[in-house]
């Protein structure tokens, strides 16, 4: 004949439980009434109970405190992980977290165009996360001390650093409405932009289109020229998706159904044997999720 099966409850009350870890952490039922707030005689009825359940001594009374028997020894890191594990997690959900600071180096248009809108979403998402940027005047700000992130224009490779795509640009020319009526759009002032983004030749080469186009004003920076396109001083080669929101809002309009897809792009990037903090990490992961893939390829 089989005998039955002795079958013991999963989880045991959680004052119990408590009165346990206590009385085993401190080797004293008093200490262990102390500090839960409780009396010595319920600390003792918790224990005699939990025993009982378990049909298992947990403890050996001594002259002075008790200590713990192997098999209480062996049930107490369990206990006092399952306790961390509910701490961690009340305290991740619902406890205020403290502000904390996250540096970082940014070209003043990416800043403009794409993070500054995305501030919202971010005080939403993270609200423990508050910004410290500093804008890209020249490739050797970067070199300057103060953060570990920051945000490249290029082509992915940065001699001793990770990076993480953020967009891939493709180009387009754009003007204000009040140009966009023009018969033909390439004898208006093309508006220059110093450095890499400097693609006009490309573009028209890639477009299958000839002639002299009329160069004009140059700037040291996107937004600069965005903002003279917008004003109607000549046609700008658009980087999407930076040129998006004033596509959508019709403040710029296409000048051609053509656009030339580039390998360059902005990337989140940081030394490769920097280690980021918590709110770095979960700047890190908000900022990927909300400018990368199909909306920003």
């Amino acid at each position: 004949m089989l005998m039955a099966k002795r079958t013991v409850p999963t989880l045991p009350p959680l004052d119990w439980l408590r009165s346990f870890e206590a009385a085993a952490r401190l080797s004293n039922f008093t200490a262990a009434a102390a500090e839960l707030g409780l009396t010595q005689a319920a600390v003792s009825q918790h224990i005699r109970s939990l025993e009982e359940r378990l049909k298992t001594r947990l403890f050996s009374r001594l002259a002075r405190g008790v200590a713990l028997s192997p098999e209480g020894a062996a049930y107490l890191p369990h206990i006092q992980s399952a306790f961390a594990t509910i701490g961690n997690s009340t305290a991740e959900l619902f406890e205020p977290r403290a502000v904390q600071t996250v540096s970082l180096r940014v070209p003043i248009s990416f800043a403009l165009l794409a993070l500054v809108p995305a501030l919202p979403d971010l005080a939403g998402a993270l609200p423990h996360i508050q910004l410290d940027l500093m804008t890209i005047h020249r490739p050797t700000d970067y070199d300057l001390p103060g953060s570990t992130l920051d945000i490249r224009f290029g082509n992915g490779v940065f001699p001793g650093r990770e990076a993480d795509r953020l967009t891939a640009e493709r180009l387009v020319p754009v003007a204000s409405p009040t140009l966009a009526g023009a018969a033909d759009w390439t004898s208006l002032p093309l508006l220059l932009v110093a450095g890499a983004r400097e693609m006009w030749a490309e573009w028209f080469a890639a477009a299958g289109l000839a002639g002299h186009p009329r160069r004009s004003h140059r700037f040291d920076s996107f937004v600069a020229a965005l903002e003279a396109a917008s004003a109607g001083a000549g046609v700008l080669l658009g980087s999407r998706p930076l040129v998006d929101s004033a596509l959508r809002s019709g403040s710029l309009v296409p000048l051609s159904d053509f656009e030339l897809s580039s390998t360059s792009g902005h990337f989140l990037t940081k030394a490769s044997t920097a280690r980021l903090t918590s709110a770095e990490q979960d700047f890190r992961r908000w900022l990927l999720q909300r400018l990368s893939g199909p909306a920003s390829s």
